[in-house]
């Protein structure tokens, strides 16, 4: 997917984070920190189930990139750990509060770098709906939180 710039309201708190040479990252792109590199989410290895590379993910995302990262780049790149981000989904209703992750590719082989899904619960989510879709539509904003510099999405007290 090309760079998109999903960014669209709120604090986004971005902090810096190496990418490695051999990595693309394109700006929009959902990333993890993978040891000490971020990664965008289609690079992460097959758990073998959907809810288990959505778990896997949550438990090491970074946020979203702000910055691009073409093959060869050694530049660190600025990644939102917050913010209200609108991400592409297959045609469905959200209501606002609903838990957000990421989705597998059509072949279930691999997460897809920019796009979402509802998800049951939060050790699978990457944020929360911030806006009421419905009727169905293709595209949700999510407020994400990112597990790595904020705890993630947290079960209501």
């Amino acid at each position: 997917m090309a760079n998109q710039m999903r960014w669209r309201y709120g604090d986004t708190s971005p902090v810096m984070l190496p990418v490695d040479s051999a990595t693309v990252v394109e700006i929009g792109d959902l990333v993890y920190l993978d040891t000490d590199d971020a990664k965008p989410a289609g690079a992460q290895a097959d758990a073998a189930s959907l809810t288990g590379n959505q778990e896997a993910f949550h438990d090491k995302f970074a946020g979203v990139a702000m910055q691009a990262s073409a093959s060869g780049d050694t530049a660190p790149i600025r990644v939102a750990t917050s913010g209200v981000f609108e991400f592409g989904c297959g045609s469905a209703t959200f209501e606002v509060g609903a838990l957000v992750g990421p989705v597998e590719n059509g072949a279930g082989s691999a997460l897809e770098n920019q796009k979402v899904v509802a998800v049951a619960a939060h050790n699978l989510a990457i944020g929360r709906c911030a806006k009421r879709v419905n009727p169905a539509a293709t595209s949700v904003y999510v407020d994400i939180i990112s597990t790595v510099m904020k705890g993630g999405p947290q079960a209501a007290a």
